[in-house]
């Protein structure tokens, strides 16, 4: 963001037993419609967020990540998670199906394994979601941290320019039609070459250096 040029990147993570249960039930059902509604517009315009800004969102992720929780494991760019951690989108154990992390769930596991999971409200495994492509990586519990911090380290190593113009390009092309997708990577190829960090990059390489990137 404009106003956090020194942001590399964003971890979420939490600091109780559980990464994200979702939404307080108790509150749901004392919500009038209209207030639901704007309860669950309010959770999807973070999701919205989330991909949106042009900085890397890391999900660190131990515990449960369920319903809402697990639609923010979805919606982030990477998400590293402890061996034990276990996702689910349980909705439709009360009643309430997870519609809304249904559109991130489905945008980034399979169709046939998404489906199981909204259908059943069975959690999957911290390998399984790993193996689904829900989760990035998974490590022992006590390397979590460890393990998000090398990431860390590694994109603010990096030119912020370049990730967050990629991150951006990445996202617009890939829902679309193949032709589609190769014309606009193709103009941002050539747009990402004339930046300044890259200039800097190619030069670096070529006297054997250590870019020193731009804000």
């Amino acid at each position: 963001p404009d106003s956090n040029e020194d942001l590399s990147s964003i971890v979420l993570s939490a600091n109780g037993r559980v990464f994200s249960a979702g939404h307080d039930l108790a509150e749901l059902k004392s919500l009038s419609p209209d207030r639901s509604h704007e309860l669950f517009s309010l959770c999807s315009s973070l999701m919205m967020t989330i991909r949106e800004i042009e900085v890397p969102v890391i999900a660190q992720v131990h515990g449960l990540a369920t319903a809402a929780g697990c639609q923010l494991v979805a919606s982030c760019d990477v998400a590293i998670a402890g061996e034990n951690a276990k996702f689910a989108t349980p909705g439709v154990n009360i009643g309430l199906f997870c519609s809304t992390p249904a559109v991130a769930v489905c945008r980034a596991v399979p169709t046939k394994q998404a489906m199981h999971m909204l259908l059943t409200g069975e959690p999957i495994t911290a390998q399984e979601a790993l193996q689904y492509g829900l989760v990035s990586k998974v490590v022992p519990e006590a390397e979590l941290e460890e393990a998000t911090t090398k990431l860390t380290d590694r994109l603010s190593s990096l030119s912020p320019t370049v990730i967050g113009f990629g991150k951006r390009i990445v996202y617009e092309q890939i829902n679309c039609d193949l032709g589609k997708a190769y014309r606009l990577t193709s103009k941002a190829m050539a747009e990402n070459a004339g930046f300044a960090d890259c200039k800097e990059g190619l030069s670096a390489f070529l006297e054997k250096r250590t870019p020193q990137w731009g804000n």
